[in-house]
């Protein structure tokens, strides 16, 4: 065993500059995409400044994440994909047209990404993306990028409120589920990515810090509740930046309902009521209240037979956190999440990423955690999840790798210059 660790980003971001996503396009949309680019204003500030090329410079992107002891990484995409109006994929969903325009644009990303992936082979699993409103197409491209090599699995858009979509619960997405699990297609939803426009009020800023982390967590309510493992024991959710802290909790008020809901509508069963009845007859009128007539027996019916296993038992079998820049607070609570479930990300390259702190981070957060489950956190689970190869990867981590003894020692003071939230003070507080 190298004195090293092999850590493996479960989150960073990467895409195309905006012109070099043309070759990538039908020539049938290349005079639109020429119209569409002289006009677009771009809204991020980091895909204006000089360190944009991060996203797209292969040579850089490999030495820096090296330098910050990472040897590979799960790219989700960043800048802007052709015929968007922002980097979002959120409401309201295009139609029409516009619908094709924008599977275009996607479709320019995701074929870009696969040759940005094979430009270092075997250090990045690439995170494709569909829409939901065409189903069809949206299997389409799942199998081709599942051919193409794209290893970090699809990128689930949300479902916000105002977007005209069915929820993500909705029977119409089974054939996104029943070809994920198919082709053993990880399934990715990553925080920001559900939520509804909030305006242009100064407030509004504000209001999404608050709320986005909440609008992300849905997706595991609603593929739960709506019995989308029990259809599909082989898909795989991994929900990624969007804390980690909160999931014990959450699992816990999952189960509370599951248990409510289910239990009342078995007991208002008419075997139930029969065996009920038997066993209350001598029992005082205020006690034989009907199961059937109760709230919970009304909003229960046919959870049971839809869902099958209480939530915690979901995320036990189905279920993984990409775990950003994660926070000393989340870290006792790994055992609860799951040591097996925890994929560490840098969110390179992004202001609140741990890049160039990455070991400062990883000291602050894990000094004390032992080795075996450290090694499984940074990279371990990551690799088995989107198949990254330890053989190729345990050398390259052997020269540039923190040192196990690196980790072990607590880090005291926060590096100058620092912009991540896990070094934060204030970073103990739990969001959602």
């Amino acid at each position: 065993m190298s004195d090293r660790y092999t850590v493996i980003s479960a989150d960073c971001h990467a895409g195309a500059d905006l012109l070099d996503y043309k070759p990538y396009l039908e020539r049938r949309h290349h005079d639109d995409f020429d119209l569409w680019a002289a006009t677009y204003v771009n809204p991020h500030e980091d895909l204006l400044a000089d360190s944009a090329d991060r996203n797209w410079n292969s040579e850089r992107r490999l030495a820096e994440l090296e330098r910050d002891g990472i040897v590979a990484e799960v790219v989700f995409p960043n800048t802007i994909p052709p015929f968007f109006p922002s980097g979002s994929l959120m409401a309201p969903a295009p139609t029409g047209e516009e619908l094709d325009r924008r599977w275009a644009g996607l479709r320019a990303h995701n074929r870009w990404l696969a040759d940005f992936c094979a430009a270092a082979p075997g250090r990045r699993a690439g995170v494709f993306q569909v829409l939901l409103g065409d189903v069809e197409q949206a299997v389409k491209e799942i199998r081709w990028a599942a051919g193409a090599g794209l290893r970090g699995g699809l990128m689930l858009p949300g479902t916000p409120p105002g977007s005209g979509l069915p929820e993500l619960h909705a029977r119409v997405y089974d054939p996104i589920w029943a070809v994920c699990e198919e082709l053993g297609v990880p399934v990715n939803h990553h925080g920001g990515s559900a939520s509804p426009p909030l305006g242009d009020e100064p407030a509004a800023r504000a209001v999404f810090m608050v709320e986005t982390t909440w609008f992300s967590h849905r997706a595991l309510w609603h593929l739960v509740f709506g019995g989308v493992f029990r259809r599909h024991p082989g898909l795989r959710l991994v929900l990624t930046e969007q804390g980690s802290g909160w999931i014990p909790g959450v699992l816990d008020m999952l189960d509370y309902y599951h248990g409510r809901l289910v239990g009342a509508a078995g007991a208002a069963s008419p075997s139930s009521q029969t065996s009920q009845t038997s066993q209350t007859s001598q029992a005082p009128p205020s006690s034989q209240a009907s199961p059937s007539s109760s709230a919970e027996a009304k909003f229960g019916v046919g959870l049971a037979a839809g869902m099958g296993e209480r939530p915690s038992e979901v995320w036990r079998h189905n279920c993984f956190v990409g775990a950003s820049f994660m926070r000393p607070h989340e870290v006792p609570l790994r055992d609860r999440i799951g040591v097996d479930k925890i994929m560490w990300g840098s969110d390179y390259p992004h202001d609140e990423g741990t890049y160039p702190y990455t070991r400062q981070a990883l000291r602050h957060a894990f000094a004390g955690v032992p080795r075996g489950e450290l090694a499984a956190m940074l990279g371990g689970n990551a690799a088995h999840l989107y198949g990254f190869d330890l053989d190729l990867l345990d050398p390259i981590a052997a020269k540039v790798g923190p040192t196990v003894e690196e980790l072990a020692e607590p880090l005291t003071e926060p590096p100058a210059g620092a912009t991540s939230p896990v070094f934060a003070r204030g970073a103990s507080v739990r969001v959602w």
